[in-house]
């Protein structure tokens, strides 16, 4: 019987990755929705508190696995960001950061009128702030999507994501201080943190490319060696307890600055990244338990609308000086609704280092949920509305 059950535990992931793929193929060519919605009910559904197919598995293999899906996309999204179009254009920089800063104003005052505590509010709003670059750049795959509302939705994504980390790391050094009592050394972790991430990031993206020039063209191979670069950039990251978060997006960062083509074709990592995006987002949805959804509705609700409205107003406000219609500022604002899988890799790294806040911030549940299972679908109805896909019809 224990052999059985020991069978069991150890087919439970891979059977789960198998099943979401099939399901969200089948699904998307049923109804066109994005595939990681499918993932994601697949990963809720067979979770350990649902149906029980799927251990929790909090600081384990899995995790590191979902961190190397996660470096992907980000080091993805990190190349992708041009950092000589922001500085002909501040305007987008500056309504990412308003966008960012009243995200974060909305929320805590939102959690604050259901009488959440301070410091948990705070950590809700940080939290808030973060549109899932997973989701943002998976659906701009999947969809072959360019044009202005695609590119300022993935430079908007990748920074309020990193002021998502910053805020919420200077949070947990205020939570750290709180109590220890010793203010430097708690801001000194946190600030430690944040800047030895993006140190190494830098680091890779240095080297690598240097090692690639000296090997010559590699235009065919460089996917396989930024791939391995990302897995071995997790793994330094994960043993130190850094954040593989800033430290992927700060490789792609300075890795495309070093002038190393990138093949175009490889979109998303190839096989690799699809086979990793379909666990990142499994494990996503499987963290969350549905007692902590239902009790958590009401507030996940408003944070999730306040949120909504403010990237919206906030994003379309800057349109017209930064050259886009009022449609499309409006559109990019909306694209920016997906915010699930960031927070969840944020919640269980704090979790890995001895910080938990589970008990604390039941209303994220629902919140991760319903952006699991809605933002992808929401950001596809915006590029769609955009005009900015290019996906032919399904045979």
């Amino acid at each position: 019987m224990q052999s059985i059950l020991s069978i069991a535990a150890d087919l439970s992931w891979p059977f789960a990755i198998a099943l979401a793929w099939v399901v969200g193929e089948f699904g998307h060519r049923w109804t066109g929705l994005p595939r990681i919605t499918f993932y994601g009910v697949v990963g809720f559904v067979l979770a350990q508190t649902q149906v029980g197919v799927l251990p929790h598995m909090g600081g384990g293999p899995i995790l590191l696995l979902a961190d190397v899906a996660f470096g992907l996309i980000l080091f993805e999204l990190g190349y992708r960001i041009n950092l000589r179009w922001l500085s002909n254009n501040p305007w987008i920089a500056v309504a990412g950061l308003v966008e960012s800063i009243c995200t974060f104003a909305v929320v805590y005052v939102i959690a604050g009128e259901f009488d959440v505590k301070p410091v948990t509010a705070m950590l809700l709003a940080s939290l808030s702030m973060s549109t899932s670059p997973a989701t943002v750049m998976r659906v701009i795959n999947e969809e072959r999507s360019s044009g202005q509302v695609s590119e300022r939705v993935a430079h908007l994504s990748a920074l309020n994501c990193v002021l998502a980390v910053f805020t919420f790391n200077v949070i947990v050094g205020f939570s750290d201080f709180r109590r220890s009592g010793d203010l430097l050394d708690a801001a000194t972790s946190s600030f430690t943190v944040l800047l030895a991430s993006a140190a190494v990031g830098i680091l890779f993206g240095v080297v690598v490319p240097a090692m690639l020039r000296k090997l010559g063209n590699m235009s065919q191979d460089a996917t396989v060696a930024f791939a391995l670069s990302v897995i071995l950039l997790v793994a330094v990251t994960y043993t130190t307890r850094l954040s593989p978060l800033l430290a992927t997006l700060t490789f792609g960062l300075v890795a495309r600055h070093r002038r190393i083509a990138f093949s175009q074709a490889q979109r998303n990592f190839g096989a690799l990244g699809e086979l990793l995006t379909v666990l990142l987002f499994v494990f996503a949805a499987s963290t969350l338990a549905w007692p902590q959804v239902v009790a958590g509705a009401g507030l996940a609700l408003a944070m999730i609308v306040g949120r909504g409205i403010t990237k919206i107003v906030s994003v379309s406000a800057f349109s017209h000086v930064s050259g886009i219609s009022w449609r499309k500022g409006v559109l990019t604002g909306l694209a920016l609704t997906p915010g699930s899988v960031s927070v969840v890799l944020l919640l269980e790294h704090a979790r890995h280092s001895g910080v938990d806040f589970a008990n604390e911030l039941g209303a994220l549940a629902a919140f991760i949920l319903i952006l699991e299972l809605l933002g992808p679908i929401i950001i596809q109805r915006a590029l769609i509305w955009a005009k900015e896909t290019h996906n032919e019809p399904e045979r």
